[in-house]
């Protein structure tokens, strides 16, 4: 029997949002986390290179598993053989590899709700039971030791997000050695989901392999290499879990794009132009976090990373979806509504992407400022300017 998959209702708001363009609306794309920045210019020159010199084909690169091998030494202080890096087509597949290296169909996997989407449906299609733990403000939206502790029976895996989507919040160190504990003394398989490293603005983000050395590792060129449209990612996986995994990439999906995995090791290089995209990505986040309490949204939780803000609408709304959807249309700002990502309190919540430029983001403001605040004067009861 097929699996029950859940829609992904920001893909739809997306649909709305270029067909409002079509009819020659202005738009501002915050409804999806992706930059709105491009490749790094020298991998894209790299790229045109090699489509000039190299007819390609199925291939996966050696230097680029090399180069994310020393990454892990450069950020992290940890040795990894490249062998261990398994390159994949984006992080889904990544994640996809994951889980079916280390579960069977049935088993149970752990992870927060709020969370990524995908999780839950990536779950599903393959015969695995999502275990959602509701996580609120006072766990800062995240997963504790404390939780998994808690849970009876044990699950057979765990996923952790930090920063996490939708909410950004970063798990601290001290937590994650905590949660790594708990799983290694309860047996339960780790999978961390770390592609908005690089994208902090409090506290740096650890890996989860500095604390789990047995955790499978996903991470992307999407996020902070800012090439979402290249298809580029990879897996870290135990050394006894290559064989697995290698087998499951080959017959599963081949191997990542070979132009991306050339523009991919070129973009390595280019940290100063990608910074500058994290400096933008700081002043976006201040702008939102000084504007929006203005407009009554004062519960946010804490975006210490990634590039989303996920806000508390639920005095204003219990359809988030229908609240998003009129945003767009009245206004021409896309948002994520928060249904996506937990669908039990998630109705209350939407969520910012400030993945684009700073002028958009000072014109979304602009835009949404009378909008909001002639919701709230309805929902209270009084005339419009009352």
């Amino acid at each position: 029997m097929s699996a029950e998959i859940d829609p992904f209702h920001a893909i739809a708001i997306s649909r709305l949002a270029h067909r409002l363009r079509v009819e020659g609306r202005s738009v501002i794309h915050m409804e999806f986390g992706q930059p709105s920045t491009g490749a790094p210019t020298a991998a894209i020159a790299e790229a045109h290179r090699i489509l000039d010199t190299d007819g390609m084909g199925y291939w996966e690169s050696p230097p680029l598993k090399a180069r994310i091998a020393a990454h892990y030494q450069e950020a992290y202080g940890l040795a990894v053989d490249p062998e261990r890096v398994i390159l994949t087509c984006g992080a889904s597949p990544a994640f996809v590899m994951a889980l079916s290296c280390l579960f069977a169909p049935g088993a149970r996997v752990a992870l927060a709700r709020p969370g990524y989407v995908a999780y839950r449906n990536t779950l599903k299609a393959l015969h695995l039971v999502p275990v959602e733990l509701a996580c609120g403000e006072a766990e800062r939206f995240q997963v504790t030791a404390e939780a998994i502790e808690r849970l009876e029976p044990a699950p057979d895996g765990l996923i952790v997000a930090s920063p996490a989507n939708p909410t950004g919040t970063i798990i601290p160190p001290e937590e994650l050695k905590a949660i790594a504990a708990v799983c290694r003394r309860r047996n339960i398989a780790l999978i961390s989901d770390e592609i908005y490293h690089g994208l902090s603005y409090t506290l740096p983000a650890d890996s989860m392999l500095q604390h789990a050395p047995e955790a499978l590792i996903i991470n992307s060129f999407s996020k902070y290499f800012s090439m979402a449209g290249w298809r580029l990612g990879w897996l870290v996986v135990p050394e006894a879990l290559i064989p697995a995994a290698r087998a499951r990439m080959g017959a599963l999906f081949l191997t990542p794009p070979s132009l991306a995995q050339h523009a991919g090791l070129v973009a390595f290089d280019c940290r100063d132009e990608l910074d500058g995209h994290v400096e933008s990505y700081r002043r976006n986040r201040a702008l939102l976090l000084d504007a929006l309490p203005a407009l009554g949204l004062r519960r946010i939780a804490p975006p210490d990373g990634a590039f989303y803000i996920y806000a508390d609408v639920s005095h204003l709304t219990q359809d988030s979806l229908g609240f998003c959807e009129q945003l767009l249309v009245e206004t021409g700002v896309a948002t994520a509504p928060g249904i996506d990502f937990d669908p039990v309190a998630g109705h209350g919540f939407m969520r910012f992407s400030f993945a684009v430029s700073t002028d958009r983001v000072e014109d979304a403001i602009t835009r949404i400022r009378p909008w909001f605040l002639d919701r709230a004067q309805r929902v209270r009861g009084e005339a419009p300017g009352g």
